[in-house]
């Protein structure tokens, strides 16, 4: 059940690979909308901050880009697998609380539980948007092929989902990927 807080009037659930695009997209759309009408909602947030405390971590340094954060990726992820195992819907309640803004854009949904929760606490409200790009673009951004992160249920758990409300390609053309924010930000208007 989701906690008390207000009811949004629209969730929209992000997935994708490493360095699909999934924080510069939801970040820019964001920056469009406006913080007091539009909240970033990030799974791995409370995921960190609770490793962080559990492991003795700095959990600043958990939540950047950065080598710390790679040398602690795969035993977060073990970790977060066991939080999930024991109660799905651990860290969806976690990153809702408070929450007053009426349209939610949850940036790291890696999990068909994940999509569940959200589906089930705020019903029709939901849309679930997968964002794509090619192998090259995301190693053009920085991401190398990983064993036991990037063939791990955090990576691969939405691969053949295929209930995706909106697929958005980010493959460098700025253009094309302009035009498909727009049709999202009208799409988010016609909810407000």
């Amino acid at each position: 059940m989701a906690p008390q807080t207000c009811s949004p009037r629209l969730v929209l659930l992000f997935s994708g690979k490493r360095k699909s695009g999934k924080d510069f997209v939801t970040e820019a759309l964001q920056s469009r909308l406006g913080a007091d009408v539009c909240a970033v909602l990030r799974l791995s947030g409370p995921l960190k901050e609770q490793y962080a405390q559990e492991h003795g971590l700095d959990f600043q340094r958990l939540l950047d880009a950065s080598t710390y954060k790679e040398a602690y990726r795969k035993d977060m992820i073990r970790w977060g697998e066991e939080k999930r195992q024991a109660d799905p819907g651990f860290f969806c309640r976690k990153i809702v609380e408070g929450i007053s803004q009426p349209i939610w854009l949850v940036s790291d949904t890696r999990r068909i539980s994940d999509i569940q929760w959200f589906q089930e606490a705020y019903g029709a409200a939901t849309q679930v948007v997968r964002m794509v790009a090619s192998e090259q673009s995301r190693q053009q951004r920085g991401w190398v092929f990983t064993p036991g992160v990037d063939d791990a249920e955090s990576e691969c758990g939405l691969d053949d989902f295929g209930h995706f409300d909106w697929v958005i390609e980010n493959n460098g053309d700025e253009q094309h990927l302009k035009k498909q924010l727009e049709n999202l930000i009208a799409f988010v208007h016609s909810r407000l």
